[in-house]
């Protein structure tokens, strides 16, 4: 079974999380939003389809990152989320929470041997400036 298959995002604490998005824009120029901003690329296997990778940094006292101390999460983007846990299960991997469904794609959290919390997202490639708010326009 395949398992990661890249990169879906990367979230950070920030102490000032607009002051943050502004000095990337700034400096670096990212076009952000509430979130953070999305990297847009082409699948490998099929460069017909994009995929996105987001950006995001966050408050420091987000819910987000509850389950560790860490100041990053990691999102792994993943085929077959439902198979995977179930084999993370008999592995003795620590679930966090229950698989969320969004029109974008299916999410859940586990934490590693070192207590990184990571962010397991089977996506739902549908283009992102399709997107508000977690529902399609």
């Amino acid at each position: 079974m395949k398992k990661v298959t890249g990169i879906g995002g990367i979230f950070f604490k920030s102490k000032d999380p607009q002051k943050t998005k502004k000095w990337y824009k700034k400096h670096l120029g990212l076009e952000t939003d509430q979130w953070g901003t999305n990297f847009e690329w082409r699948q490998g296997s099929d460069p017909s389809k994009k995929g996105f990778t987001q950006w995001s940094p966050s408050a420091e006292r987000s819910t987000l990152f509850v389950y560790s101390d860490k100041d990053f999460i990691i999102n792994y983007r993943v085929e077959n989320l439902e198979a995977l846990l179930k084999e993370l299960k008999k592995e003795g991997v620590r679930i966090l929470d229950e698989i969320e469904y969004h029109d974008y794609g299916k999410f859940v959290h586990i934490l590693d041997h070192e207590k990184n919390v990571i962010e397991l997202w089977e996506p739902n490639d549908i283009e992102y400036d399709k997107i508000v708010d977690g529902r399609t326009k």
